[in-house]
């Protein structure tokens, strides 16, 4: 076979094993965050009715999860899915996310409601963004930026969709059945893909077989290290708190379980944007900057909450708010494998989710207390939110200037 032909069916195979990458690190992000971690807090307001709870309580469930597993397993994780891959652990998580959900419907005790949280953690480590972003970097060089994007896509399009479907099923069945069956869509959706991924531990990017490889106590003992981590946590911390009581404000003005499934909908599909505009920027300009700006396009969509009402206020602040999402979680691995490489991604991403998930867990539970504490209101929490937010920009404004990409 003539050498152009061999390198046209070589190219061909690498494009077609690429696409079934990118589509299946879509559908294990729409079933794992965007059914699961998007779709609890759609059921918040059913606990704290049903089984007198307060908001910190319910939004604790989340904290003590990642409080025990990201430490304990974060590292972990990342150091398997570099030696291994990520093929077998992302099929556990999806697993373990799956008992989750089915195991929180029927959780009428704090016991079994922190347990089944438990495994919700361990499903989000194992098979959720860290695996996939490893997953994406290996295998691309080029557009590495973009096919993150699209494949971050999955997040928010599972995020506007689940609220939609638990409205429906809720109106039908009742919650608890309507939590369950996502647990069961959840295994159905990401299982089947992630089952006949081929070469997940393979020779990866060009970069990574190229690329000298930074150890990880270089990488401990680099002030870059701590600059992306607690930026980056400053971000997510503000986002988490505001996912896991918006559907809460939301029912406080007196939105209804469809209008407030609308207004979520609304911030997810929101987010697909967000993740289109800002992967492609990533792949353009310097990615700090492009990190920059969505720290202050998510602080500046939080005031909207605090302003007096006025017409089309709320759904202002959703696709405000939804764009800043978007972006807020990709870039973090992009600027991540632009200062310490790719071949280290997984051990890197993996104390920087576990930390990043602290934020996410302790935000939603000191909105809650200060909810609980002062005046039933959320205006103190929402001006921290914002302070905190700018505070992550200003950090991570003194990391270098990375190079565009390693493509």
């Amino acid at each position: 076979m003539p050498s152009s032909t061999r390198q046209f069916y070589t190219e061909s195979s690498s494009r077609s094993s690429q696409t079934y990458i990118v589509v299946t690190a879509f559908l294990s992000l729409f079933a794992l965050v965007g059914f699961a971690y998007y779709g609890l807090p759609f059921f918040f307001d059913f606990m704290t009715k049903e089984f007198g709870w307060s908001r910190t309580v319910v939004t604790s469930g989340n904290a003590l999860g990642k409080l025990l597993v990201g430490p304990l397993f974060g590292f972990i994780a990342g150091w398997l899915i570099d030696k291994y891959g990520p093929r077998r652990l992302m099929l556990a998580g999806v697993l373990m996310m799956g008992v989750a959900l089915v195991g929180l419907s029927f959780s009428n005790s704090l016991g079994l409601f922190y347990l089944f949280y438990v495994f919700n953690a361990l499903g989000y480590v194992c098979g959720g963004p860290l695996p996939c972003q490893v997953l994406i970097s290996r295998w691309f060089d080029k557009n590495r930026g973009k096919a993150m994007g699209i494949a971050y896509l999955g997040i928010g399009t599972g995020g506007a969709i689940v609220p939609l479907i638990a409205t429906g099923i809720e109106k039908n069945y009742g919650w608890h059945n309507s939590l369950a069956a996502l647990g069961v869509l959840v295994v159905l959706i990401a299982f089947p893909m992630v089952f006949f991924i081929k070469g997940s531990s393979a020779k990866g990017s060009q970069s990574d077989k190229t690329e000298h490889a930074v150890s990880i106590k270089n990488i401990l003992t680099n002030r870059n290290f701590y600059l992306l981590g607690i930026g980056s946590m400053c971000a997510i911390g503000v986002v988490g708190g505001v996912n896991q009581h918006l559907k809460l404000y939301l029912r406080d003005l007196d939105f209804s379980q469809s209008q407030a499934a609308h207004v979520i909908s609304l911030v997810l599909l929101s987010s697909l944007a967000g993740r289109v505009l800002m992967g492609w920027l990533a792949d353009i300009i310097r990615r700090k900057y492009v990190m920059i700006l969505i720290y202050i396009i998510v602080a500046s969509a939080i005031p909207l909450l605090l302003m007096p009402d006025f017409p089309g206020r709320i759904y202002i602040f959703a696709v405000i708010f939804g764009i800043g999402l978007g972006g807020d979680y990709m870039i973090i691995p992009l600027m991540a494998g632009d200062l310490f490489g790719v071949r280290v991604l997984g051990r890197t991403m993996g104390i920087i989710l576990v930390a990043d998930g602290i934020a996410e867990s302790l935000f939603p539970m000191l909105l809650g207390a200060l909810y609980n504490n002062v005046a039933k209101s959320y205006a103190l929490g929402f001006i921290v939110l914002i302070c905190v937010a700018l505070t992550g920009a200003l950090i991570v404004s003194f990391l270098p200037k990375a190079q565009k990409s390693r493509d």
